[in-house]
């Protein structure tokens, strides 16, 4: 076996490889998931009290 075997070989796996993380980001069983993670930035966080409020007397 020569490199271009060892090269050849290696590219087919990572196309293999490519192509199943393509049908799994795809998937409908991922949705959800998907959806869920998109939507984290636009969940409202809790209110932080400040311990500086202005206009109130300590």
């Amino acid at each position: 076996m020569d490199i271009n075997t060892l090269r050849g070989l290696s590219t087919l796996f990572l196309l293999v490889v490519f192509i199943a993380l393509v049908f799994w980001a795809y998937s409908d069983r991922r949705k959800k998931d998907f959806d869920e993670a998109a939507n984290l930035p636009f969940v409202d966080d809790e209110p932080v009290e400040s311990k500086d409020k202005v206009g109130e007397d300590s």
